[in-house]
């Protein structure tokens, strides 16, 4: 399996850590890798993440690490990692 970032999960990840690197640059950049990193168990396990809530479809599954969702679609022979946002929010269908 193969992992790849749509461009909503990439520009959130930017925001993230823009919004984290005004206290502290380095812990930002730690911080995201940390999300990345947490993403690469899905290559040897896709499905170890749940369904979404909102959504209850078996393909559309989420990580969760520290207070954020990352949430990503099981294809064939890939992951795309659809967006990644914090953990208290709803996910925003129109962002898929």
């Amino acid at each position: 399996m193969k992992i790849m970032w749509t461009d909503e999960a990439l520009a959130r990840l930017r925001e993230i850590r823009r919004y984290i690197a005004q206290n502290n640059p380095e812990r930002a950049t730690l911080f995201i890798q940390k999300i990345i990193d947490r993403t690469e168990i899905l290559i040897n396990s896709p499905q170890i993440g749940r369904m979404v809530p909102e959504i209850s479809r078996p393909d559309i599954r989420e990580l969760i690490y520290k207070n954020f969702r990352i949430v990503y679609r099981i294809k064939n022979d890939s992951i795309e990692i659809l967006t990644v946002f914090e953990g208290h929010m709803l996910l925003n269908i129109i962002e898929l």
